[in-house]
């Protein structure tokens, strides 16, 4: 059985979607999400073991859209792949998601049979799957050798959540100060410091240190501070 998750903002997607896998009785649905942080919430919840193999993964979904949540949940659970299934297929969604970590990008009008076909080229042979217009764009994009003109990078969203305070904290994280060394340079007792980082870990989605420092780094986030 395939273990996967489905992330889309629309219940009757969701539902559409999970029964059609399920049917097929080669498929797990481990969670549905309506949106990525209700994906991520969800996945700092879980064991490594009960994590789904693939995530299903709309993109425009209120909250947090699928590409923001691939983007750090790639970096965080490396071990799980993440499909996008969306409606969009324009140059600059397409060039996103695949920066973002997706390891294949099919249309919501791919049959059942498809969808699965391209789970399985995921966990079988590390493959990346794409509908046919979208395997075209991509390979567009290659031969011009360009990404599309408004796809420079822009400031993180999780990140922004952060605040000043705990920022700092995180830079110092980074850094490799443990909670003692951060409460002595910020002249903040141990107890706060515990407090602020576990509001980091909470608003980045992650469950540890070394997820956040990772995270970060992979980012680059500190460069921002």
């Amino acid at each position: 059985m395939i273990k996967v998750a489905i992330v889309d903002d629309r219940p009757q997607n969701r539902s559409s979607i999970k029964e059609k896998l399920i049917y097929t009785g080669e498929v797990e649905v481990v969670f549905v999400a309506q949106n990525g942080k209700d994906f991520l919430e969800q996945m700092v919840a879980l064991a490594a073991t009960a994590r789904p193999q693939v995530v299903l993964m709309d993109i425009e979904m209120p909250v947090m859209d699928g590409i923001a949540a691939v983007g750090t949940a790639s970096i965080t659970y490396p071990d799980t792949s993440y499909l996008m299934l969306t409606v969009f297929d324009d140059d600059d969604k397409i060039f996103d998601a695949i920066k973002a970590g997706a390891a294949g990008y099919l249309l919501k009008d791919e049959s059942v049979e498809k969808i699965l076909n391209a789970l399985k080229q995921i966990i079988e042979e590390g493959g990346a799957p794409m509908s046919p217009r979208i395997a075209r764009k991509a390979l567009n994009m290659l031969m011009n050798n360009s990404a599309p003109s408004n796809a420079e990078a822009k400031p993180d969203d999780v990140l922004n959540t952060l605040t000043e305070r705990e920022a700092e904290i995180l830079k110092l994280l980074v850094d490799g100060m443990d909670h003692m060394e951060v409460a002595g340079k910020l002249f903040l007792s141990p107890h706060t410091v515990r407090k602020h980082i576990a509001n980091i870990y909470g608003k980045l989605h992650v469950a540890n240190r070394s997820q956040v420092v990772k995270l970060a780094m992979k980012k680059k986030w500190f460069m921002m501070f």
